[in-house]
């Protein structure tokens, strides 16, 4: 394991995130302590598939369709103004 001050982490982070992505165990050090360790991360449970970072977000409303009307509800909420609930 190589031990690493989190000074020299902080200016070549690119570099070590690739070392520990080929499989290498880093030991981050503060004051010459160990304090965290950096490996790769193996998660058996994600799939990264062929859509992967493809994704589009939408507006959950159509601001022509309600004519800002969601604008005054959000303003009612956020004064606390409940409409009897």
């Amino acid at each position: 394991m190589k031990m690493i001050p989190i000074q020299q982490l902080k200016r070549r982070l690119s570099e070590f995130l690739a070392q520990a992505r080929s499989g290498a165990r880093l030991v981050i050090t503060r004051h010459k302590k160990p304090v965290a360790l950096l490996t790769s991360a193996e998660l058996e449970s994600v799939r990264v598939g062929s859509r992967f970072g493809r994704g589009k977000l939408r507006p959950a409303l159509d601001r022509a369709a309600t004519g800002g009307k969601y604008l005054a509800v959000l303003a009612d909420d956020r004064r606390g103004d409940a409409d009897g609930r």
